[in-house]
């Protein structure tokens, strides 16, 4: 019945009122579904009227709030309707055969009193129904049950908590019950009388069987989730009954939104989690009746829920299995989409405005972070925070006279539930379910993100930001909301600049500006960042400008593009010895032999926060293992298969060998690696490894040891400088909150995947060239028929890098300019705005000649 009588908190007089209310609405709904047995009835609201038109259920109880409200006239009962026990009992026994409506009233007046439920109660009242082959006993005391928080706490209770073992079997097939257990429980439930209908009555009771209170672990509630599984299974398959549930669901979501608002009934009892429990396990609820209003209230209902029902509800679900968590997932994305393709967002009209979606993205919070508890953690393998702080900058008394002190200076943002739960994104090393499943297209397409960073900055509890939750944005969106983040900082370091120069008399220097020599990039560039980061480390937050010495040209972003470029040249040039090159991988590592000082780490760390920083995307090959290191997990054997899939293989054969380690094998705790000139060195893994053989029993601590020297210990001086320049830049940025390792790969790297044809959609003409122009069509013919690397060549040669931006070549804006007409002068470029200069030639085989030497041969600002 789609109506709610609770309009605020009620004082306790009022609440046989609304008892009363209750009843009289019922009265009404019956009298309209059903009526009053007397066929020449005159009552036009009476299905027992003559002239009465049939109404579905949702009318039907819009119908009888109506009728409540003007108090309209109640038929009295037919005598044919009417059915005495004593007179069924005289009936009975003279063998006179009862009408079939009379029977229908009298299993009905039996099951009044059914106010919750267990399984062997439904399957009773099923089988009783299904012999009369009326189903409104049922529909009715299903209506009653679910749309009655009381009645629902209550339902399906067990009569002990989970085991261990109980939950493991969460993620199968569900298991019938023993039957002797059935039988106990269904003879505990039928002793027990109704239940009270008070949350604070509930708190004694364990079940709905009276048993005495259960001491429920974090991650166990009182309902018998098996239970309610069949019963749903066996329910589901009729639809009269699945519209009992639609319907009781949008009767009871705003009552439970209120208590939780208003009354705080979860800190009551501890119980009222069941139902959002047993709601959750309704398998269609992401069907589309259930989508325009009852999925959305019942969301609404749910993010009231306080952080530590949240996180219980997500320790209960992360023993779901891979199916029923998809399923969760599947029922809350299907809402937001809904809700996004069926409305008309704008930046005036904004998508974080809408109820509906913003309480299924907090409910599709809870089930990920049940997707990460569920999946394969490692809680355990974390690194040590910096020794010694980043150092403040000089400007933070100034800041604080001014009144703005500096930013998050008690770090990134971390969930609330995060917290709460204990554990990080970061943690899951394979969730249950892939996390791309939680990106939602429609929504990311609508999402105003500039208005959201400002709600993300703000943190008010009015307004809600979509860069709280970032599962559910894509990389490009995110990306979006960290560039808007290191512009506002770029301004508010410009501008406490110019500040400080008034304050201080300084020199204005609002840019962190480097000049550098072609020849000496790196020695020039070290000592300028040096001295930056242990002078003033905020000017590393500034934006950068780039300026080769000896070479025109204004940095509006191409310069710098090509600074770093040269910049990763160098530093990963093997003959440096700063990084080891795997030929087989393609891949770079730490060289834990370098001879170069930490200082030339930190440089690269520092490169790759500007990188970051500036929106900038550098060609660097590091194993995925580098990326988790920066984000706080240290290496483990599993990240040998990428990092070092040699190694791997072999201490995966020596897991798996089935004969004798120690005869066989002869290895020992040593382990032995070559210095930068072949020198062997030999490291102990324990104390006097040489004198200890690895055997079946301890090889897993061997392997486990191995890999952490090779991926921890062995470059710990390296990494801790790299880190360090690193979280130079990017230690108040959003970074870590928002993106997974793999996505700060893809923001530092960009994408190997290379979409020319996106390319070609996405590029506008400029100076008379368009679409059509011959030169045009044949400009793609002949850039289409390229290879890989010459491919990447113009990429480099166009845009300052060959690597394509996060999202694919598709969000590149290039331009195509006309350059004059047919010359034998070389197409030029601007990467800075990633322009192509292209002179009009005269025929497909000039311009493919002529492209092809720019493009191999260029290299400079301004050379040809």
């Amino acid at each position: 019945m789609a109506v709610n009588l609770r309009q605020s908190e009620e004082p306790a007089v009022a609440r046989p009122k609304r008892a009363a209310a209750k009843h009289l609405i019922e009265r009404y709904y019956h009298q309209l579904t059903e009526g009053c047995g007397n066929e020449s009835c005159s009552t036009s609201w009476c299905a027992s009227s003559a002239g009465f038109t049939r109404m579905d259920n949702n009318a039907a109880a819009v119908k009888a709030l109506e009728l409540y409200k003007v108090n309209a006239t109640l038929c009295d009962p037919h005598p044919s309707k009417k059915v005495t026990a004593s007179a069924y009992l005289e009936s009975n026994s003279a063998g006179n055969r009862k009408s079939n409506h009379k029977d229908v009233h009298s299993v009905r007046d039996n099951f009044r009193d059914v106010n919750y439920l267990t399984e062997d109660k439904v399957y009773e009242i099923l089988d009783i129904c299904g012999e009369k082959e009326d189903y409104s006993p049922l529909i009715r005391v299903l209506g009653r049950v679910f749309s009655s928080a009381e009645g629902l706490v209550q339902s399906f209770r067990r009569s002990k908590p989970h085991t261990k073992e109980e939950l493991k079997s969460l993620q199968g097939k569900d298991e019938d019950k023993d039957e002797d257990e059935k039988e106990a429980a269904a003879c505990s439930a039928m002793e027990e009388d109704s239940p009270p209908s008070s949350s604070s009555s509930r708190l004694g009771e364990g079940s709905s069987g009276g048993n005495d209170v259960q001491k429920l672990g974090p991650d166990e509630v009182s309902v018998d989730i098996e239970a309610v599984r069949r019963v749903y299974e066996r329910l589901l398959s009729n639809e009269k009954i699945e519209a009992a549930f639609l319907n009781a669901l949008v009767y009871l979501s705003p009552n439970v939104e209120c208590d939780l608002t208003y009354h705080n009934v979860y800190s009551q009892d501890l119980n009222y989690l069941n139902l959002f429990v047993i709601v959750m396990e309704n398998s269609n609820l992401h069907s589309p009746e259930y989508l325009e209003i009852a999925l959305p209230q019942f969301c609404k209902a749910m993010s009231k829920l306080p952080l530590s029902a949240l996180a219980k509800l997500a320790r209960l679900w992360s023993h779901y299995s891979t199916e029923q968590i998809r399923r969760m997932v599947e029922t809350f994305q299907q809402l937001i989409t809904y809700k996004v393709i069926s409305n008309e967002f704008s930046s005036r009209n904004l998508v974080n405005d809408d109820d509906a979606v913003v309480a299924a993205t907090r409910c599709l919070k809870i089930v990920y972070y049940a997707n990460v508890l569920g999946g394969d953690l490692d809680t355990e393998h974390n690194e040590d925070e910096d020794e010694e702080p980043i150092p403040e900058s000089s400007e933070l008394t100034l800041q604080e006279l001014l009144g703005e002190e500096r930013r998050n200076k008690k770090g990134p943002r971390v969930d609330p539930l995060e917290t709460e739960l204990g554990i990080r994104t970061n943690d899951c090393r394979r969730p249950l379910v892939a996390f791309e499943e939680f990106v939602n297209e429609p929504l990311n397409e609508v999402l105003e993100m500039d208005k959201d960073y400002t709600f993300f900055k703000v943190e008010t509890e009015n307004k809600f930001s979509f860069m709280t939750c970032p599962f559910i944005l894509n990389a490009v969106t995110k990306n979006l909301g960290l560039y808007y983040d290191n512009r506002i900082r770029m301004y508010s370091e410009r501008r406490i600049t110019v500040l400080y120069s008034l304050v201080q008399g300084q020199q204005l220097n609002p840019y962190l500006r480097l000049k550098v020599r072609r020849d000496h990039i790196i020695d020039d560039a070290l000592v300028r960042l040096e001295m930056i980061a242990m002078e003033n480390p905020a000017d590393l937050k500034k934006q950068l400008y780039v300026e080769f010495e000896g070479e025109q040209g204004v940095d509006e972003g191409g310069v710098s593009k090509e600074f770093f470029q040269l910049v990763v040249e160098e530093i990963f040039n093997p003959d440096i010895g700063m990084f080891t090159y795997d030929e087989r991988t393609k891949l770079f590592w730490f060289n834990p032999s370098s001879l170069e000082n930490e200082g030339q780490y930190t440089l690269i760390g520092i490169v790759l926060g500007l990188a970051i920083y500036n929106n900038c995307i550098l060609d660097v090959h590091f194993p995925m293992v580098v990326y988790r290191k920066l984000m706080g997990k240290k290496g483990t054997f599993r990240d040998l298969a990428d990092a070092n899939p040699v190694l791997f293989q072999s201490l995966k054969e020596l897991l798996e060998y089935d004969g004798n380690v120690e005869e066989d094998m002869m290895i020992t705790f040593q382990i032995s690696q070559t210095d930068l000139f072949g020198n062997p060195l030999m490291y102990d893994l324990r104390e006097n490894g040489d004198k200890i053989p690895v055997t079946n029993e301890n090889r897993k601590e061997f392997v486990a040891q191995y890999a952490e020297y090779m991926l921890n210990k062995s470059v710990e001086k390296q990494f801790k400088a790299f880190r360090r320049g690193f979280h130079m830049v990017t230690n108040e940025s959003p970074l870590k909150y928002l993106f997974r390792p793999e996505e700060i790969e893809l923001l530092i790297c960009g994408s190997r995947n290379l979409d020319f044809l996106a390319l070609e959609e996405t590029t506008e003409y400029d100076g008379g060239y368009s679409r059509d122009s011959r030169i045009i069509k044949e400009f793609w013919e002949t850039l289409h028929s390229f290879g890989e690397e010459q491919k990447r060549l113009f990429l480099q040669f166009t845009t300052g890098t060959d690597r394509a931006p996060v999202g694919g070549l598709g969000k590149l804006k290039m331009i195509i300019a006309k350059n004059g007409p047919d010359t034998d002068r070389l197409p030029t470029s601007h990467t800075c705005f990633n322009v192509l200069l292209l002179p009009e030639y005269s025929d497909r085989e000039k311009l493919r000649e002529r492209l092809l030497k720019a493009v191999t041969y260029a290299k400079g600002f301004g050379m040809l």
